[in-house]
């Protein structure tokens, strides 16, 4: 089998709520489970299906978002990520067609179906139904006749009679039914105010509900009819994406002795794309992991910082109560070493987060607020940073229920240019935070300039500065 000829499927749905997180994760822990290499992604930005996608199969769960990274970068990213699988499954978001708001279907699942040549299986709530799931299945089937909508799992189902009844009405369809699952509570993922809570919060209870998740697929839905479709791909024309490719490695990153770069991770920081730490690597920078509200010290040898999303909100006594790390931090950030901080981290630089003392990097107090702040966004950067160069154009994405005050430093961490136009963020030295995602497989110079600025700075407790 050639990498572009990887079996797929795209499980979507005609609106949020209908199930897809738990078709798509009980298929991809179904799958595993039967021996087979599985290769997860999901649509959007989303961070926290991934996790429990990355605990169904043991590969990391990787994100495909037209907006972000742009429609050309799709194909080649999912090659990326499926090389070696035996089928690659792709968890749509919010319904079939719905997109980054006012530019049609960019970022939707049904570009991304398109743009991967997949076929659609479409999750149906179809609790409050019955002949009229036949209707709804017949509009997503014809709105777009380049989405090629290939079977539907009916979820919610009541009862025998209730399927029987979903069936008979699907049979004039034209769309298969590839299964049907009952209304169950059992195999729950708990959620907050920003959605799913993350698998590192959790693990035990995570496992455990995966595990319930394949068992109702196994039951309930046609496993080799939907593996037989997934066999039915055309091969992708696409080269898979290359980090390596992307970025030699930077100026002083080269020699043996390779700048540690410390990422922050653990229940407080769990939101990060995979693509980061490939392409700090490719950077030519070793990657070190670190828990925040376990390890005391930043690995030794760190001579750059990156902390990603979260939610620190949830953790603010014990990220506070872990005082050699945050001033560990503090310091590392005063010696002028490359500090990228995004949402989460941005939290964690402030003065404090819901009156519990963070690290005092930046000059701002931070606090949950009632109030939901969710879009994309385009941005620019001001002037030369360790992140990015002036005038650096990004898309990128927030996702947050804090305040920072004030929002942005005497010299901003971006201009944001779409929807609105407002300062966001800090640059202070080698500091970079604020509240934006950004993608860096779309702008691979981001993780090129941060360990370039990383090999030139002295090592953590090194007396050389």
């Amino acid at each position: 089998m050639s990498g572009g000829s990887i079996p797929r499927l795209v499980i979507a749905a005609p609106s949020s709520g209908a199930g897809k997180t738990t078709v798509a994760t009980g298929l991809m822990a179904a799958f595993a489970e039967a021996g087979l290499v599985v290769s997860p992604h999901k649509v959007g930005p989303d961070y926290i299906d991934p996790g429990y996608h990355s605990l169904a199969t043991g590969r990391p769960g990787r994100n495909l978002d037209a907006y972000l990274c742009g429609p050309d970068r799709i194909a080649p990213l999912f090659l990326h990520g499926a090389a070696g699988a035996d089928l690659a499954l792709v968890e749509g978001v919010m319904g079939l067609f719905d997109g980054a708001s006012g530019m049609g279907e960019l970022s939707s699942t049904a570009q991304v179906a398109k743009l991967l040549r997949a076929p659609v299986v479409l999750v149906v709530d179809a609790s409050s139904q019955s002949r009229s799931v036949a209707a709804l299945v017949h509009g997503f089937a014809s709105w777009d006749p380049e989405v090629r909508l290939a079977g539907v799992i009916l979820n919610k189902v009541g009862s025998d009679r209730h399927e029987e009844l979903l069936r008979e009405a699907m049979d004039s369809s034209g769309v298969p039914v590839l299964g049907a699952l009952r209304r169950d509570g059992r195999a729950g993922t708990p959620s907050r105010h920003l959605g799913l809570v993350p698998v590192a919060e959790r693990r035990a209870e995570a496992v455990e509900s995966v595990g319930e998740l394949a068992a109702r697929v196994r039951a309930g839905c046609d496993l080799q009819a939907l593996l037989a479709l997934a066999h039915t791909v055309p091969e992708l024309p696409d080269a898979a994406w290359d980090p390596a490719a992307e970025l030699a490695p930077a100026d002083g990153a080269a020699s043996p002795k390779k700048p540690l770069i410390a990422v922050a991770g653990g229940a407080a920081f769990t939101f990060s794309y995979a693509e980061h730490a490939e392409l700090l690597a490719a950077a030519g920078a070793e990657v070190a992991p670190f828990d925040p509200l376990r390890d005391e010290q930043l690995p030794p040898g760190t001579q750059g910082l990156v902390i990603g999303g979260g939610f620190p909100e949830m953790y603010a006594p014990d990220l506070s109560a872990n005082a050699p790390l945050r001033a560990e931090v503090a310091a590392l950030a005063a010696s002028g070493a490359p500090v990228s901080a995004e949402c989460a981290g941005l939290l964690y630089l402030s003065r404090s987060l819901d009156g519990k003392p963070m690290c005092g990097v930046l000059p701002a107090e931070s606090r949950m607020t009632e109030r939901l702040t969710l879009g994309y966004r385009e941005a620019v950067a001001l002037r030369d940073n360790a992140l990015a160069a002036a005038g650096t154009r990004v898309r990128g994405h927030e996702f947050h229920r804090t305040v920072l005050e004030p929002g942005a430093g005497a010299d901003p961490a971006w201009g944001l240019t779409h929807p609105e136009r407002r300062l966001e963020g800090f640059v202070s030295g080698g500091v970079h935070a604020s509240y934006l995602h950004v993608h860096w497989a779309a702008e691979p110079s981001l993780a090129g300039r941060l360990v370039a600025s990383a090999a030139q700075t002295a090592p953590a407790g090194s007396t050389a500065r």
